[in-house]
Formats: structure tokens, C-alpha cells, sequence
């Protein structure tokens, strides 16, 4: 009873729609609770391998459908709930090409990228390379996608990390939630580095240099971080301050060095 409950659960979260999405954490509570009932929850040696890939499945459902809802806390807890399941190897062989593992972990990786992770991506990699192999993670999409923007990142190569998370590039909706969230990353710290660098900025510049669809995002985008948007440009009011702040202290300073210099002129004359 409770196998073709979990079925019929797994049906109907594998049809949901970006409009009926929000009922996926109900389906999985019931879901969860009939892998309960078939000791499936947690796998073990003596878990059925039917039961295996019914559990597997749905919590790589889970995990989909968490990005969907833009939860990451959810996703992180069932790709860690997953690692069990496909770390056994008669498991891997009752899924055979039904498993969303490469779906799962190369989002993952994009999450660890989108928060600046580079450590742990590069020990997730480095357990994909010894337990599937190099050449084989070479020809996964799912991989090699969140592989080429992080090459490109540490190139310091914006413009191809850009055009990675465009169109076709992206292998499915589900990175598309991360390439938003590495994308407005990234467009943080070009705005941290114009900040320190230019007093100001032509608006048209900005919207090249932030990756911004119209000269409208970009005023948008300046409002937010208490930039002023004037005349065709945005000023940058931290840089402002410190240029003022700056100029202030090489006026302190020569007024020191002036009044110095007068005193040793007085000194001067009194000898002569």
C-alpha cells in the first residue's frame, strides 16, 4: 500500500508547474512518511533496491523543487540526504538513466559558487573525479556547466560568466534560479571595485560594466546602493567622501609643512 501510495506521490511531483509548485513541501511530507513506513527514509544493506530508487526519487524531487521555490536551506538538506543514497552501488545500478544525480550535484556546485565557495566546489570535484571519473564528468553537461563559469570567474572573465547563464547555455530552469543569484553576486562586487575606483561613472558605461538590460535597471540599481543618479551619471558618494576627506588631510598637512617652513625662515634672518 504504502509503495504505491509513494508511486502516485512521485507522479504528481514530477508533473507539477511553476504555477502549482507551492504544493510540492505537502507531497513531500506524505512522501517521506510512506518511505517511513517501507524503512526507506535512511538507506541501509537491507533496504529493497526497488525501494532505493523510490526514496532516491523522491528526494531528488525534493531538491528540484526546492530551487523552484528559491529555498536553498531545503536544497542544501536534500542533497546531503541524497549522498547515502548514491554513494551505494547496487542503488546507482536500480536507477539506471532515471536518477537526477548529475542534475543535483552540478546544482550544488552552482550554489557553492553563487555564495563564494571555491573550497567546497573544488572538494565536491574532486569526489566526482574519483568516483565516476575525469572523462566522464568531461561529457556531463549537468558538471561541466557550473566547471566553466567557475573557470571563467577565476579568469576574472565577467563577460563569458554572462553568457553562460544566457539562453541555451543553461542546462535546464533549475540553473537558471543560481546563474540569477551568481550573476547579481557578481554585479555586488563590479560595484564594490567601481565604488573604490571612480568618483563617478557615465550611466551608459554602468549598464555595460553591471550587466544591466537599460539605462532605467541601472538608476534602479544605483538607488539601492545609496548611489545619485544625475545628469547621464552615477556618482558614488563613499568615493566622495574620501576624496574630500583626503583633500582635507593634504590641507592639514601643508598647512603644517607651510608653517614649518615659515618658522625656519624667521630662524634664518634672526642668524643672519
Amino acid at each position: 500500500m504504502a509503495e504505491n501510495e509513494l508511486k502516485q506521490i512521485i507522479s504528481e511531483l514530477d508533473s507539477l508547474k511553476a504555477n502549482n509548485v507551492n504544493q510540492a513541501p505537502q507531497l513531500l511530507s506524505r512522501a517521506k512518511l510512506a518511505l517511513l513506513h517501507l524503512k526507506a527514509l535512511v538507506p541501509s544493506e537491507d533496504t529493497q533496491p526497488q525501494h532505493l530508487a523510490l526514496a532516491t526519487s523522491v528526494l531528488e524531487l525534493g531538491a528540484l523543487n526546492s530551487i523552484k521555490l528559491k529555498d536553498t536551506d531545503a536544497f542544501t538538506r536534500y542533497y546531503q540526504q541524497l549522498q547515502p543514497f548514491y554513494s551505494l552501488s547496487d542503488n546507482s545500478q536500480a536507477l539506471g538513466r532515471q536518477s537526477n544525480q548529475s542534475k543535483v550535484t552540478g546544482l550544488y556546485l552552482l550554489l557553492l559558487l553563487s555564495v563564494g565557495d571555491y573550497a567546497g566546489f573544488h572538494t565536491v570535484l574532486e569526489g566526482l573525479e574519483q568516483s565516476s571519473g575525469k572523462e566522464h564528468l568531461e561529457k556531463d553537461e549537468f558538471i561541466q556547466y557550473p566547471v566553466r563559469l567557475e573557470q571563467a570567474l577565476m579568469e576574472g572573465s565577467y563577460d563569458k560568466v554572462w553568457g553562460e547563464t544566457k539562453g541555451e547555455r543553461v542546462p535546464s530552469e533549475e540553473y537558471a534560479v543560481f546563474s540569477e543569484v551568481l550573476i547579481n553576486t557578481i554585479r555586488s562586487e563590479i560595484a564594490s571595485c567601481s565604488e573604490r575606483a571612480y568618483p563617478s561613472l557615465p550611466i551608459s558605461n554602468a549598464k555595460n560594466l553591471l550587466f544591466l538590460d537599460s539605462e532605467g535597471a541601472v538608476v534602479q540599481f544605483a538607488q539601492s546602493r545609496g548611489w545619485v543618479a544625475k545628469d547621464g551619471r552615477v556618482y558614488f558618494p563613499q568615493q566622495e567622501e574620501e576624496m574630500l576627506a583626503a583633500e582635507k588631510n593634504v590641507m592639514s598637512s601643508s598647512g603644517v609643512v607651510i608653517e614649518n617652513t615659515l618658522g625656519y625662515a624667521r630662524k634664518l634672518e634672526t642668524i643672519v
